[in-house]
């Protein structure tokens, strides 16, 4: 299949498809006669494989590592739980910070009179 419907088939951009093959993430695929990439199922599943991993956060290091353990059949489960471990870690302290930012946001919010009074903590607090 060209690269169109390997991107329809594991919505993943062409785009990223691209970038994929061109960092190395997945193999270039041969090419048909009039030069267009021509990818399999097994393609299209490497690509699902890369985009759930994007949408659990996994970094593209990460995913590397991950590919490799899919692909060893005498791996441990041990080192892709703690993969996983790590990153919800990870996410955990992310989620931490934002949630931190929020609070400071409606916490300067409440604080804004939000009439016609030029004065606003908000604006002091960016600019300290």
């Amino acid at each position: 299949m060209n690269i169109g419907a390997a991107s329809d088939a594991s919505a993943v951009s062409q785009r990223m498809i691209r970038h994929y093959e061109k960092i190395g993430l997945i193999p270039s695929p041969p090419r048909r006669e009039s030069g267009y990439r021509d990818y399999s199922q097994a393609d299209v599943h490497f690509l699902r494989f890369i985009a759930n991993a994007r949408d659990l956060g996994f970094p593209i290091d990460e995913i590397r590592v991950l590919l490799d353990l899919w692909s060893d059949r005498e791996r441990a489960s041990a080192e892709v739980k703690a993969l996983a471990e790590s990153r919800a870690g990870d996410l955990g302290r992310k989620a931490d910070a934002l949630n931190a930012m929020r609070e400071a946001l409606l916490n300067l919010a409440n604080a804004c009179h939000g009439d016609e009074r030029p004065e606003c903590p908000i604006l002091t607090r960016l600019a300290s």
